[in-house]
């Protein structure tokens, strides 16, 4: 009789059902199945009898009911809500019902998740019905309490639903999910799609593959490289004409001399260029490597209990080999698991964690998914992160020895993350602060990041911690889980989740925490606000502990990164179609002599052979030898590049395109750490009357030192209505305490009105106070607030404190009621403060004291804010004419009345469902912003990079268009343009912001049109609508104007203008950056230069030239390029030149014998004179210069001409196959003549004639003289004279040794040279070029 399956009891509502035909299901509990009568024998009957109750029928089969011991375990930590995922399988996937653990220590099986979906409901009613029959343990007592608990409990169900989908556990989501609330998944709306979402243990090893976290900017791997270095040299077609050639030899009737001679050739040629490109991507690794290798520090735990890893392991390794039924295990062993489990419960309570945090170092490339990295200020972030906790060095330590670095177990009783999360931070007592806190992220979670090496934004970005997490102990971090959608690019853009999973001392009725809610697990959600993204900056003085989110290729800044490519130069491809030029001609020279002999065949003479042999024959005229001269002269113009000491720290990291340094029509440039140093100082302030700058500012200095001095400090506090410490007398003018009393009220504005927070330092024992804020303007401010006079020393949510530079004792402190932070679009900043009169004042409620409004803003929105004035329009013209980012201050004073009044109507508007911002913004108005006190302006000025200016000069007049592409605000940029005179004075400057439609995209094009010498000024936004709706014609507009500015682009709206550019106007783009958002722009360019930044070398190691400062590109653009340029255009001319002089030889040859398709020159004499006879001075041509450094500086307008491609044009090919034509003509006519038609008298000459003429031809086209090109000329000749005597093969020595052969070759070597050299003489004469107009020559 078969056994009677085991019972399932009827499930709870939410619980989903099992499959009994599953039993290693995700949700099976099989594998821990215990028999009640193992537990206490004595109530194997009662269970019986209750199995009847609950639904046995009496015909079955009576049979010990099973009870999963992972129930009597866990059960109290799991909620029976939906379930949809397997036990323990947060974290980790799982297939086929087996878990694999994710956690190193204990906590891998002791610890369950809140949304895992095991079982409990199996056997949780049993349990309940069973209950006043079974002996109960106490431990077991305290669990099963804890399960009645737990069945009450609901969280929000965005870890179990999504999670559900997301690991495919289908049995589950499909029985319980359909009854789960919609409104307690509000955590997880945000997710784009779930399906690819990821769920990341903190500290713990993750399951899933993740890709490892490598920088790499090469081009090519083991395997890629030889077929991509293959596919691109035989994509030109010359190498694929002579590895036609080279094939044909294997043919016999086709074979024409030693098989080697036009294999070697080829051969030599690939291995040169793989060569030179495999050197190239093994210095990109190279610089890879480094970056990868940066040290990181990761929080690690120590080892965990012996007992309990031991306990783990034997699960985990004999999960695999249970079934639902397991007689082979003994009752002795089931009981001393549970006894073990009691002891551990009672004892410790459920593995309570002793283990210890230690700090590992780890390089940037070892980072994992999962690892908690330490982070200090000045840090890279090297991979996307989730910021868990910010905290100065000292709490930092304090916390780590109270958390469990010392030997003793840590206290885990109290759930700090609790009281974190419900505590306010607003409700804090600030008025009783005994010692000023040191940096904002030591109790408030805070920190700041850098982003322009992402985003291209100066201003610093507030991130902060989870308020789950920021007050949690190091070493329970392995209790959290964050849950995060699929990597993408959007980099301002990110919804997740975090979750604290219960605390496990929590489920023991003896803590005081049982009922709390530490028993359960928290989820919060997280924003943009909670992350730092790969390549940003800590700014603050706060060591901050995130976890490693995404890795490698799935981090937003390689996501928003095009992949390397190979680029290939502009003059590659102009030779290209030189050389199907030459084909051709080749092809018809061949055609033309067999059609002479006509088309007949005879036997082993067929027509068609006999135009293929030729084909071979005249394979000269496509010289191989082109590609190795011209790598070779890369490799040189990339040596004098490295080794210029002007432009000393210069890299070339692609040598195939330097040419194209010669050739730029089109500059696009970043703004920030490109163009600017992104340093702001205070240049210039302007208070109605009089404005002060440079020296000036020390009258302003004497001013605060008067308002603020030392008789502050026994008199009181200063607030904007005191008087005493002003100037007062005789001497004192009326005028002049106006002056003074106007600039002292505009700096303690300034002193106030920010959102700055001051940090101290120790450098060298000392304190250094340092200023953290989101926008550098703001710090420039108050660093210039300091050096006049009044410093801030302490700023929090609640109070600012001020003090005097003279007396270092406090002079001003407030109480911060409202700000109202700076955004895009109101562009302006405010702030209401309340003033002590007193030392001791306490800020608890609002007093009698004076409570003041300050606002600063553009110019543009402050105009209609402030009171009425004749002044400030024409102020702020003057300030931004020069170039210096200007704010006009203003203040208005506030009854209490008034203030009640606002504060009321404000949070009422604050609390508003439906257009909450338009009507806190109409509150602002009507109760502040309007008829402001206009206390002055002030101008600061965004440092340039250096020699910025004459360099951009030198470029405009150079030819060269410049765009500016930055990440900044529109403001920023208008002043950087005008500034660096990107715009020059007087032109034109044509705004486009916000553009919604597309018709009126139009309007702005024909005005554009209308106008062309303007300079464009376009957002983001805007940018965007064009390119997506009129694309070509924005381009066709924008490439015509002098300058374009674009602001607020994105990483992939600099590359997609740079390709754009590329595709409408075909001409050279050169991209040039510091950052790592400049990266996808610089891959894109045709030309792109990085410049290495203060933070990082993302851009300048993905670059094709690396340079330190942008006043280096004129080097590299006007001087290297056009020698790179000029240089390879005679080389490559020259080359051809020397191909076709031996087909026109061979073919005067040919027509001599007959039309028979016989080698003229064979075997040595063939490969002799493309390599060691001629070589040498034909590439010694790459040291030619036409001008020197000076002139090309001082004439930039000499880097136009080459833009026109003239040096190498169909005009210049024409000329030189024509002086090829008459010198091969000549020379092998006039060989022939004078001695025989074929032998080697008349090879001899024909020959040598040949090699000299070369020789001859390389000093008459020389314009600047070198000692190398001597020593090559003068050294091939000799050597060529050195070689006659052995070649005895080819030539008669003995009619070489006679005065013969020296008369007829000097003859005919006159012949064919001074004809091409009058005639060069006579056009230099005629049509000088321009340089040498230029020179005066």
């Amino acid at each position: 009789m078969p056994l009677t399956p085991p019972y399932r009891p009827t499930a709870l509502p939410d619980s989903p059902q099992i499959d009994p035909d599953y039993p290693d299901s995700p949700d099976s509990d099989a594998d821990l199945d215990l028999d009640l009568a193992e537990l206490d024998p004595a109530t194997a009957s009662s269970a019986a009898h209750g199995s009847e109750l609950l639904g046995t029928g009496p015909g079955r089969e009576s049979k010990t009911l099973p009870i999963a011991l992972r129930t009597l375990r866990m059960s109290g930590l799991r909620r029976s809500a939906k379930r949809s995922r397997g036990y323990g399988e947060l974290g980790r996937d799982r297939a086929d019902g087996r878990g694999s653990a994710a956690l190193g220590d204990d906590e891998a099986q002791d610890q369950r998740y809140s949304d895992a979906s095991a079982t409990a409901g199996d056997d949780a009613p049993l349990l309940r019905e069973q209950d006043a029959q079974l002996p109960r343990r106490s431990a077991l007592g305290r669990l099963r309490a804890l399960t009645q608990m737990h069945s009450s409990l609901r969280i929000p169900s965005f870890m179990s639903s999504h999670s559900a989908r997301r690991l495919g556990s289908g049995d589950d989501a499909g029985n319980g999910g359909d009854d789960d609330d919609g409104d307690d998944n509000e955590v997880g709306q945000g997710l784009k799609d779930a399906s690819a979402s990821r769920t990341v243990a903190v500290g713990s090893a993750q399951t899933v593959r993740h890709p490892p976290n490598l920088v790499s900017n090469a081009k090519y791997t083991a395997l890629t490289f030889l077929p991509v270095t293959l596919y691109n040299e035989f994509s030109f077609f010359f190498n694929l004409y002579f590895l036609l050639v080279a094939l044909s030899q294997a043919i016999p009737a086709l074979r024409i001399g030693y098989l080697t001679t036009y294999i070697a050739p080829l051969a030599f040629v690939l291995l040169i260029t793989m060569g030179k490109e495999a050197y190239d991507d093994i210095e990109r690794r190279r610089r890879d490597n480094e970056a990868n290798s940066e040290p990181y520090i990761v929080l690690t735990a120590c080892d965990a209990p012996r007992a309990a890893i031991q306990r783990d392991s034997g699960k985990r390794g004999s999960s695999s080999l249970r079934t639902h039924h397991q007689p082979q295990f003994s009752r002795r062993d089931r009981l001393s698991d549970i006894r073990e489990e009691e002891e551990e419960v009672e004892g410790m309570g459920l593995g309570s964690s002793s283990s210890r945090i230690r700090e590992v170092v780890k390089k940037s490339r070892d980072l994992k998914v999962g690892d908690i990295v330490k982070l200090t200020k000045g840090q890279r972030v090297p991979a996307d992160v989730v910021i868990l906790q910010c905290s100065t060095i000292e709490s930092l330590q304090d916390r780590s020895h109270e958390a469990g670095l010392s030997s003793r177990p840590a206290n885990t009783d109290a759930d700090p993350a609790i009281d974190e999360g419900s505590r306010n931070p607003m409700d804090d007592d600030v008025g009783g602060h005994s010692n000023l806190q040191s940096s904002a992220g030591s109790t408030s979670g805070e920190t700041f990041i850098r982003t322009d090496q992402l985003d291209g934004e100066t201003d610093w970005k507030l991130r902060v911690a989870s308020a789950l997490t920021q007050s949690l102990p190091l070493e329970q971090f392995s209790r959290v889980r964050v849950t995060a959608g699929r990597p993408d690019k959007r980099v301002n853009e990110f919804v997740g989740a975090i979750e604290v999973l219960p605390s496990r001392n929590a489920v023991t009725e003896d803590s005081p925490n049982f009922l709390s809610t530490a028993a359960v697990s928290r989820t919060a959600p997280l924003s943009i606000d909670n992350t730092a993204w790969a390549n940003t900056v800590v700014a603050s003085q706060v060591t901050t502990m995130a976890v490693v989110l995404y890795t490698g290729p799935q981090t937003r800044s390689a996501l928003s990164t095009l992949p390397s490519r190979s680029k290939t130069g502009l003059l590659e491809y102009e030779i290209n179609s030189l050389t199907k030029i030459l084909c051709a001609l080749t092809l018809a020279l061949s055609i033309v002599l067999v059609a002479l002999e006509g088309f007949s065949s005879t036997e082993g003479n067929v027509w068609y052979v006999k135009i293929t042999r030729f084909l071979i024959l005249f394979s000269t005229i496509v010289p191989i030898s082109l590609r190795v001269n011209l790598d070779m002269g890369k490799s040189v113009y990339s040596w004098f590049i490295q080794r210029d000491v002007d432009i000393r720290g210069a890299v070339v990291r692609t040598s195939t395109i330097p040419e194209d340094l010669g050739r730029i029509e089109y500059l696009l440039s970043d703004k920030t750490g490109t163009l600017t140093q992104n340093e702001m100082e205070m240049k210039k302030i302007h208070v109605g009357t009089v404005s002060y700058a440079n020296e000036a500012m020390d009258e302003v200095a004497t001013y605060v030192r008067q308002g603020f001095g030392a008789k502050s400090s026994s008199q009181g506090l200063v607030t904007p209505s005191s008087t005493h410490g002003l100037a007062t007398g005789a001497v004192a003018t009326r005028t002049r305490r106006e002056i003074g009393s106007r600039v002292r009220d505009v700096v303690l504005a300034l002193a106030l009105c920010h959102n700055v927070t001051p940090t101290v330092e120790e450098t060298d024992g000392r304190p250094i106070t340092s200023y953290q804020a989101s926008s550098p303007d703001e710090i420039a401010i108050v660093r210039w607030t300091e050096s006049i006079g009044l410093r801030l020393t302490y700023r929090d949510r609640r109070r600012i404190v001020l003090e005097s530079t003279d007396s270092k004792k406090t002079v001003v402190q407030a109480r911060i009621l409202d700000v109202f932070p700076f955004t895009s679009d109101g562009k302006r900043m405010g702030i209401i403060v309340q003033f002590d009169e007193g030392k001791h004042a306490h800020l608890h409620s609002i007093g009698a004291e004076e409570i003041w409004f300050y606002q600063k803003g553009a110019d543009t929105v402050m105009g209609s804010i402030v009171a009425t004035n004749d002044w400030l329009d024409e102020e702020t013209a003057n300030m931004a004419r020069e170039g210096l980012r200007t704010l006009v201050v203003g203040r208005k004073r506030l009854s209490h009345e008034q203030y009640r009044e606002f504060s009321g109507t404000y949070r009422d508007a604050a609390l508003a469902l439906h257009g909450r911002e338009a009507a806190m913004q109409r509150v602002i108005a009507r109760f502040l912003e309007n008829d402001l006190e206009l206390l002055g302006i002030t101008g600061v000025e965004d440092k340039l990079q250096k020699d910025v200016k004459p360099s951009l000069e030198l470029l405009r007049n150079a030819g060269i268009k410049i765009w500016m592409l930055t990440g900044d605000k529109v403001e920023t940029a208008r002043c950087v343009a005008v500034s660096s005179k990107l715009v020059a004075r007087g032109q034109y400057i044509y705004t486009v912001a916000k553009l919604k439609r597309k018709d009126n995209a139009q309007d702005h094009l024909d005005f554009l049109r209308s106008k062309p010498d303007s300079c464009l000024l376009i957002d983001g936004e805007s940018l965007s609508l064009f390119l997506t709706h009129l694309g070509s014609e924005f381009i066709s507009v924008a490439v015509q104007l002098p300058t374009v500015v674009a602001c607020r682009c994105s990483p992939t709206q600099k590359a997609d203008i740079a390709k754009l550019i590329k595709q409408f106007t075909k001409k050279r783009v050169c991209c040039i950056g510091d950052g790592g958002n400049d990266v996808s722009m610089i891959q894109a360019a045709d030309v792109g230069v990085g410049i290495v930044g203060k933070e990082g070398r993302q851009a300048s190691l993905a670059a094709d030239f690396s340079i330190e400062h942008f006043c280096h590109l004129t080097k590299l653009l006007v001087w290297h390029g056009r020698n790179s340029y000029k240089r390879s255009a005679k080389l490559a001319q020259f080359v051809i030149h020397r191909g076709l002089i031996i087909a026109v030889c061979q073919t005067v040859y040919s027509v001599a014998i007959k039309f028979e398709p016989e080698g003229l020159y064979k075997d040595w004499l063939l490969v002799g004179y493309a390599t060691v006879y001629t070589a040498a001075p034909v590439l010694s041509l790459v040291l030619d210069k036409d001008v020197n450094e000076n002139v090309a500086n001082l004439y930039p307008e000499l880097y136009k001409e080459l833009t026109s491609g003239r040096s190498l044009s169909y005009r210049t090919f024409f000329v030189w196959v024509l002086v090829s034509i008459y010198q091969g003509s000549v020379i092998q006519g006039l060989s022939q003549l004078l001695t025989e038609v074929d032998g080697k008298r008349m090879v001899a000459v024909s020959y040598t004639v040949l090699v000299f003429n070369e020789l001859l031809m390389v000093a008459i086209e020389i314009t600047t003289w070198h000692l190398v090109m001597i020593l090559c000329i003068i050294g091939t000749f000799f050597f060529y004279i050195g070689s006659i005597p052995f070649l005895g093969s080819y030539f008669d020595l003995e009619f070489v040794s006679t005065w013969s052969f020296l008369w007829r070759v000097l003859a005919i070597s006159s012949i064919s040279l001074i004809p091409p050299y009058a005639g060069k003489i006579i056009r230099r004469t005629m049509k000088p070029p321009s340089y040498r107009k230029v020179q005066g020559i």
